[in-house]
């Protein structure tokens, strides 16, 4: 009975199943709180704007639901998948809806997949499974697909399945493998170019563990460079036709700096504008269009930074907490939570950074030898936030390697309390074993 429970807890398929139920049951309760229309306005955000506009016949373009022309708001991947569902299900329908949550459910579970063989690869089965199991019933991991119609789910799947590909890769000659983790990588791009900051540190570690295993040839590291970057210069060149000007993935990021860096921060704002609102911007949006807003915006977001040294500081710490616990004032949120969920979500938040504190910890200590990249992604990806502006939405895209830190934390910490040391030396017992006396020790 003890083995066949074991089995079934270690036991992906299962874990995978649990994970999928939890997602739809989650989501089966609340489209029956929900109206109709209620759930419709949730495709009122960029992404889902240019899917209609793609679905309409418009082109990917009006990222902000009016006729404003080609656009390069967001990298193309999520807004052509949700247009595909447009096409199907009708433009902005509860059917359409529904389907979206459903494809966002199926992106969500299958992360359990890299989750675990990742895990496994890591640090045995036991924290693979203790990893899959904390991702399938993650608070966030299970209401995100259903709460934003966007990208953060697919996201979250592609970081694991990248640390898992780079993982397998390091031991692979054959440059079809190689080429194949190139189009991962263009594939992660072209759907969230965030995930980006890790790519020279995944690429490199895998090309010198490699080389350490006497790959010495370089053709496949160059190869799977080659290849995610010729995947994205189709649309680098459509950016350049369309805007005459060099975007390489996507252009909001002067609009994305001023959000978190404008004078709303200011200690002393001026007497007007009183204040800086998304209406106002998206205003201004309308009127000079897309490559001279973001310019603006840019500018008026580095002006602000340079002459507010002290509030800047300020402004970068309140986004690394935001970041990590999604809110810049985490124990007062949570006193002031008014719901089970809110509360759990924020004790979610704080174990999973001393997991993933403890996980590093582990890896260190015991000089793990995939130690690097493991971190690279916890410790890279948020840098783009900590300059911008920062929530739990920005952080789900790594949580799938934060549970997994947490569970090697865990099973860890686990086997310590759990585990008897043994009175002798490990290396004593082996030279008494190998002599034949090792009767005259207690283990």
């Amino acid at each position: 009975m003890k083995q066949t429970l074991m089995r079934a807890l270690t036991s992906i398929w299962l874990i995978l199943l649990v994970a999928l139920g939890a997602r739809l049951a989650y989501a089966w309760d609340q489209q029956h709180k929900i109206s109709g229309d209620a759930l419709v306005i949730r495709f009122q955000q960029e992404s889902g704007f240019i899917a209609a506009a793609l679905a309409s016949g418009k082109g990917f373009s009006s990222p902000m639901g009016r006729e404003t022309g080609p656009t390069a708001w967001l990298p193309p991947i999520y807004p052509l998948l949700l247009s595909g569902v447009f096409r199907i299900f009708g433009i902005e329908t509860v059917r359409s809806f529904l389907a979206a949550v459903a494809m966002n459910i199926v992106f969500s579970a299958g992360a359990c997949l890299p989750i675990f063989y990742a895990g496994k690869r890591i640090a045995g089965l036991p924290a693979a499974s203790t990893a899959a199991w904390f991702w399938a019933l993650l608070p966030t991991a299970v209401t995100f697909p259903f709460e934003w119609i966007w990208d953060s789910s697919l996201v979250a799947l592609l970081a694991a399945t990248l640390l898992w590909a780079t993982l397998e890769l390091a031991d692979s000659p054959r440059l079809r493998d190689w080429f194949a983790y190139g189009l991962l990588w263009g594939f992660a791009l072209l759907t969230d170019p965030s995930l980006g900051a890790a790519l020279p540190l995944l690429l490199g570690w895998a090309a010198y563990r490699a080389r350490a295993h006497g790959f010495t040839r370089l053709k496949g590291p160059v190869l799977a460079a080659a290849c995610a970057i010729l995947c994205c210069l189709p649309w680098t060149v459509r950016n350049y036709v369309v805007f005459h000007r060099v975007i390489p993935l996507r252009s909001n990021f002067g609009y994305e700096l001023f959000a978190g860096n404008n004078e709303n921060y200011d200690d002393h704002p001026p007497v007007w504008p009183n204040n800086i609102t998304r209406a106002r911007e998206i205003f201004r949006f309308f009127r000079i269009g897309e490559p001279a807003f973001m310019q603006e915006e840019m500018h008026k977001a580095l002006q602000f930074i340079t002459n507010h040294p002290r509030i800047e500081l300020r402004l970068t710490w309140d986004r690394v907490v935001s970041f990590w616990m999604g809110t810049p004032a985490p124990l007062d949120n949570f006193l002031s939570a008014d719901s089970f969920f809110l509360r759990s979500v924020s004790v979610s938040s704080f174990l999973l950074v001393l997991g993933t504190i403890g996980g590093l910890a582990v890896l260190l200590l015991t000089r793990n030898e995939f130690a690097f990249p493991v971190a690279s992604l916890p410790l890279v990806f948020p840098l783009t936030f900590y300059v911008t502006h920062a929530s739990l939405r920005f952080r789900h895209s790594i949580e799938p390697i934060l549970v997994l830190l947490t569970a090697i934390a865990a099973d860890a910490l686990l086997r310590r309390i759990f585990i008897p040391k043994p009175n002798v030396p490990a290396r004593k017992i082996l030279r008494s074993v190998l002599s034949g006396r090792a009767g005259n020790h207690r283990v």
